[in-house]
């Protein structure tokens, strides 16, 4: 993202004026060797044969506090809701008793990854402690893993007993892709500003002689700013709280015929 906070100090309206490049570029990298920069070449998944499921989401699916830090990841490949082909592609739960949908794309644009999300996120909303405990099991015994889900659960959360009536807190989404249109991060921002917790990671791979580097950067919302844009989102919706309190909806009779203010005055 190119919008950063202000040098000389100024205060900057986050989110509402941030400027968003499409696609949104990512920083370049370089080698110092020899007393010489040189740029090491970006590349794309398809490029270098990295699937998104086999490859990418294996990869991040053990090393899930890359892109969602304090994260443990309770199922993959979820759709316990529906005998369709709609899946969520990781399924965590974080530190705060939060469940995190977490959505994987290998394009460069994130087609369609927070309309899948939210969907997922309701679904799951309704989730009890039992059955994410249920899930959580069975995601264990399928990958041959002798953990007991109950105790790993409570352990990470800091529980020593279920508590059904807090689970979950709440529900967190994180896209993770090579990039993101500006279509996705508009409509992103957007729902953060109203009290959702989504967040986009970008996933940038460079190429290194045999090696294949990956710069993994959270884009939105910004990391240095994100304690201010929570103040700022905050202030929005006591704003727009405000709004709807003193609206007038007082309704008038006439002639037998009921009128709001609005329709009282025009008439």
């Amino acid at each position: 993202m190119s919008a950063r906070l202000s040098s000389t100090g100024a205060k900057i309206a986050l989110p509402l004026t941030i400027q968003i490049p499409h696609p949104l570029k990512p920083m370049p990298l370089f080698t110092l060797k020899d007393k010489q920069i040189a740029a090491v070449k970006s590349t794309q998944f398809g490029a270098e044969g990295i699937q998104e499921r086999t490859d990418l989401q294996a990869a991040l699916r053990d090393n899930i506090n890359v892109i969602s830090p304090d994260t443990m990841v309770l199922s993959e490949e979820f759709s316990g809701w529906t005998e369709g082909a709609r899946r969520i592609d990781l399924l965590g739960i974080d530190k705060q008793a939060n469940l995190v949908v977490i959505e994987l794309k290998c394009d460069e644009i994130g087609a369609h990854m927070e309309l899948q999300s939210l969907r997922y996120a309701a679904m799951v909303s309704t989730l009890t402690f039992k059955r994410a405990i249920e899930i959580h099991q069975q995601y264990l015994d399928k990958r041959g893993i002798a953990k007991d889900a109950e105790a790993e659960i409570l352990g990470f959360i800091g529980w020593s007993d279920p508590q059904e009536e807090q689970f979950p807190t709440d529900v967190r989404i994180v896209l993770a892709s090579a990039n993101f249109s500006k279509e996705l991060t508009t409509a992103v921002m957007w729902l953060n500003e109203r009290d959702l917790d989504i967040r986009c990671v970008r996933l940038q791979p460079y190429k290194l002689g045999d090696e294949l580097l990956l710069d993994i950067e959270q884009i939105i919302p910004l990391p240095e700013a994100e304690e201010y844009q929570v103040r700022i989102r905050e202030q929005a919706e006591a704003q727009r709280a405000a709004a709807r309190s003193s609206r007038d909806n007082t309704q008038y009779e006439f002639l037998g015929q009921v009128y709001n203010k609005y329709q009282m005055s025009s008439t």
